[in-house]
């Protein structure tokens, strides 16, 4: 224990350490615990002021520079500060910089939880956008890529961004990460009354965009009818829908239809507008092609694709296995189930399981599978469904694990790997450019397939 204890709003000087999970650099003072910088990269000697304190650590924002490491940037967002939009963490850094920060974060989690010492490396994404560049000589910029965003309304009916662990919600203005086709909407130059939050998805491949408003108020009442109408008339969205429900869940189409065309795979996939798709524009080519290099699919196989979603790794995994394969789907959300059995339709030997994973997998309703893909929320695999994968009955040999959460994965692999799995590749991918957040696909072998 130290004597040391800070106080929010106190200034000191630190010198950085290395990033952690969650978009900070560690600060090891030696009269003191340990803080948590945001805003710092590793080695820089900082002011930080703290914001908030716990019994065994502390939080703090980089005030002022004294020694700038040399991948420091400006950031090219004036929100992008202490203060300011809590939505981009390394703005203030050099793209290549940003990826082995990203690195860092997953190889720490894998020696920590997994008690793996592997190295890792952050592959950019190909076609990053670009920002008023010339189409010779472009350059990336890491902006202009997000194609879902969720503004939160203010009181005064401004639509903006929430600042890090806060409910303030900042005038952004234009966010320079979203892309082209949601800032022409518009929707932050708006005002929103009785709105709660505006979500804005862009489908690049289609050009088709939704907009789905959140009314303010309970169970998602809000503002009067006729205020409704006339801002949904005012957007430019292929599609209108409103979130209601007693859960907040349940969407109404108010214009158009409830779902958008997005292209992956050479093919295109309908994805309910509330539903979940990679938010890079080139991420789900990526992480389809990832997965069948992991699972190695052939002819005849037995697949499992738990967390399915709309179906996009069993449809491309159905035509690999072929007619004498099987391939099944597991998801919850009833909309991604249409989606996905729509998407799937044209191989009958697919078939979509409704239901949470570990329900479906307590009911008994899952045959043995060969090959498993799952890209679960950033929660991880539930302990029931790890132990599935384990057991013999579950005829698994080769599992594709896709994540976003690099704690949960490391996590998951350290229990896989005490049932018999072991880690044969892991890739990296910076679908997320100017966050902390990173897209993992890990390989694991299942020991009896070696035998």
């Amino acid at each position: 224990m130290t004597d040391v204890a800070y106080q929010a709003g106190q200034v000191i000087e630190v010198t950085l350490g290395d990033a952690a999970h969650g978009g900070f650099c560690v600060a090891r003072p030696a009269d003191g615990p340990v803080i948590f910088v945001r805003h710092g990269l590793p080695g820089e000697r900082v002011r930080v002021q703290i914001t908030d304190v716990t019994s065994s650590f502390a939080r703090a924002d980089a005030v002022e520079i004294l020694t700038a490491s040399p991948d420091r940037v400006e950031p090219p967002c004036p929100h992008a500060r202490p203060g300011g939009c809590g939505g981009c963490d390394w703005q203030h850094a050099t793209l290549p910089a940003q990826r082995a920060l990203k690195a860092a974060v997953v190889a720490q989690q894998l020696q920590r939880l997994a008690g793996l010492d592997y190295a890792v490396t952050v592959e950019p994404l190909p076609g990053e956008p670009e920002t008023g560049q010339a189409e010779t000589g472009r350059a990336e910029t890491g902006l202009g890529w997000r194609t879902r965003m969720q503004f939160a309304v203010g009181r005064d009916g401004v639509a903006g961004l929430r600042g890090h662990r806060s409910h303030e919600v900042i005038d952004v203005g234009q966010c320079l990460i979203a892309h082209p086709a949601i800032t022409e909407l518009n929707l932050t130059r708006r005002r929103w009354p009785g709105i709660a939050s505006v979500e804005a998805v862009a489908a690049p491949g289609s050009g088709e965009r939704a907009v789905i408003v959140s009314p303010r108020g309970k169970h998602g009442s809000g503002g009067s009818s006729a205020g409704r109408s006339a801002m949904i008339e005012e957007v430019a969205a292929e599609a209108v829908l409103s979130r209601v429900g007693r859960s907040g869940t349940s969407l109404t189409a108010l214009r158009g239809h409830s779902y958008l065309s997005h292209r992956a795979a050479g093919r295109d996939w309908r994805v309910s507008a509330g539903g979940f798709w990679q938010v890079h524009p080139s991420a789900a080519d990526t992480l389809v092609t990832a997965v069948l290099a992991a699972l190695e699919p052939r002819a005849g196989d037995s697949a499992l694709d738990l967390y399915c979603g709309a179906g996009l790794f069993a449809g491309v995994l159905a035509p690999a296995v072929g007619q004498g394969g099987t391939v099944a789907g597991v998801e919850s959300d009833a909309a991604a189930i249409r989606d996905a059995r729509q998407n799937l339709r044209e191989w009958p030997w697919v078939r979509v399981h409704r239901g949470d994973v570990v329900e479906v997998i307590k009911r008994g309703a899952l045959r043995p599978a060969r090959l498993v893909v799952a890209d679960p929320p950033r929660a991880g695999l539930a302990r029931e469904v790890i132990e599935y994968l384990c057991t013999d009955g579950s005829g698994a040999e080769r599992f594709a694990y896709v994540s976003c959460d690099p704690a949960t994965l490391a996590r998951d692999i350290g229990l896989l790997r005490a049932g018999g799995w072991e880690l044969a590749a892991l890739r990296a991918f910076d679908a997320f450019p100017m966050t902390h957040h990173v897209e993992c696909i890990a390989t694991l072998e299942h020991s009896s397939s070696a035998e």
